[in-house]
């Protein structure tokens, strides 16, 4: 069968992989190229493939760079099956239709039509089919798929396939596990191909027990400063660990109650999903729930749905908290509370994910002393802190970990979905502690392998 790579080869974003072979053709993700804007220029390019002959696309996790050309594929001729778990098909419809109202803003701003319209979406759902952990879809010849859990994101998963007595494993996003709210990542065996992840193949992240520690240190440092604490979070996991970590300080006492805010509708929503999806959480956070602990709700925390009362955080005086997207600060509200604060030596822009190349949150996190927000040069004279240990993605020394548990098997492995000086570098390290063929695809390469 033949591995053909169109996106996330040698970059971070616009995961897009086929598997083709015997008269079977299966699609992995297809999703945003992403930058400076959430729906980047690329995106509107043609598919380098015809979207027609495709039998099936399996979703690893609802992240956009993962699902965001998914109905851009149905209107271009795709017209078989799509499946995920059922979490992801969940998210997937709610980033869809945050999207809608993104792409078609950028369309605008750049006098073209959006990538695609509501119809599209509801084209896009129709065909999707959610499919839980460790339950098989089956093709002909023997290939069947299956879900695994990634321990990314909720519903994120590998896709484990198998034909004829070998596996290939497609890993998707790879959990920071142990993760505060979800299983760790799955254990594999007997793999012989996997096409994986690197985001922080050259990178370690800050010590897990950690994290909250530093947190709590940044609170209490803000408000000493009566300043407000501004967090870029994306609205799929890393608010739903924030809004954990926080409930947990609260109730403890640890941090003073000072208003908290999560101004994303989105962000909002999607804690509604993992409150209804609580089956899907770890052990001890299932046993927190049982115990009767609401782990998305203490005193002042407020969800600002509405515009006018995200607006209104403007208003409350004194010491606060506001969580909000984007998680980049590339587009979402937290552009306004940056162009309101980022001037304001009393407050803090805390960093806790991945800022991709090009974008303003990647401008920050390397001391840009002004950025342009609104037409607007603003001042950035806030304090800025980055907490690498809220990554949702594995650092470099967990991904060697989760390659050795299969190394007696491997023949070789594709290291995707990182940029390209991070896939080199790991690619280098698996070869040299591990001695397995590992290679970095580039974008339209096609590999032949036995399987």
């Amino acid at each position: 069968m033949k591995l053909k790579f169109y996106g996330a080869a040698g970059e971070v974003t616009g995961s897009n992989h086929i598997l083709e072979g015997d008269g079977v053709t299966l699609m992995i993700d297809c999703g945003f190229f992403q930058g400076v804007k959430v729906c980047d220029d690329k995106n509107m390019e043609p598919f380098p493939y015809d979207p027609s002959t495709i039998d099936a696309v399996f979703v690893t996790h609802a992240h956009l760079d993962h699902i965001g050309r998914i109905p851009k594929l149905l209107n271009e001729g795709f017209k078989g099956k799509i499946y995920s778990t059922p979490p992801t098909r969940e998210i997937a419809k709610l980033m869809f239709d945050d999207t809608i109202r993104v792409i078609g803003r950028e369309a605008k701003a750049d006098g073209h039509e959006p990538l695609y319209r509501e119809d599209a979406v509801e084209k896009a759902m129709a065909h999707w089919e959610a499919i839980p952990y460790e339950q098989d879809v089956g093709f002909k010849d023997d290939l069947r798929v299956r879900f695994r859990d990634a321990g990314h994101i909720l519903g994120s998963a590998m896709l484990e396939i198998s034909r004829k007595g070998k596996k290939l494993v497609y890993s998707g996003d790879l959990g920071n596990s142990p993760a505060p709210l979800l299983p760790d990542t799955a254990l594999l065996s007997n793999i012989d191909y996997l096409v994986m992840e690197a985001v922080y193949g050259d990178r370690v992240h800050q010590d897990l027990n950690l994290r909250a520690q530093r947190l709590e240190e940044v609170i209490e440092d803000t408000v000493m400063r009566g300043g407000t604490l501004m967090i870029p979070a994306f609205s799929i996991e890393r608010t739903q660990d924030l809004l954990f970590e926080l409930n947990e300080m609260v109730e403890g006492k640890k941090i003073p109650e000072i208003p908290i805010f999560v101004d994303s509708p989105l962000g909002i929503k999607v804690t509604k999903v993992y409150s209804e999806n609580e089956s899907y959480f770890n052990k001890e956070i299932r046993a927190e729930i049982k115990g009767g602990d609401d782990i998305f709700k203490f005193p002042k925390l407020r969800f600002t749905e509405r515009s006018q009362d995200s607006i209104a955080i403007k208003d409350v005086q004194g010491p606060k908290i506001v969580i909000a997207g984007s998680g980049m600060s590339n587009g979402g509200r937290i552009l306004h509370h940056e162009r309101n604060y980022l001037s304001d030596p009393k407050s803090t822009l805390l960093l806790v994910g991945y800022q991709a190349a090009g974008t303003m949150g990647r401008m920050l996190q390397e001391g840009a002393k002004t950025v342009r927000i609104f037409d607007e040069n603003v001042p950035v004279r806030a304090k800025v802190v980055v907490i690498q240990g809220y990554s949702a993605h594995k650092d470099m020394n967990a991904l060697l970990e989760f390659v050795t548990v299969m190394q007696d098997s491997l023949k070789k492995i594709f290291v995707v979905h990182a940029e390209l000086g991070a896939g080199l570098f790991f690619a280098q390290r698996v070869r040299d502690y591990l001695g397995i063929n590992t290679t970095v695809p580039k974008s339209g390469e096609v590999v032949e392998i036995d399987f």
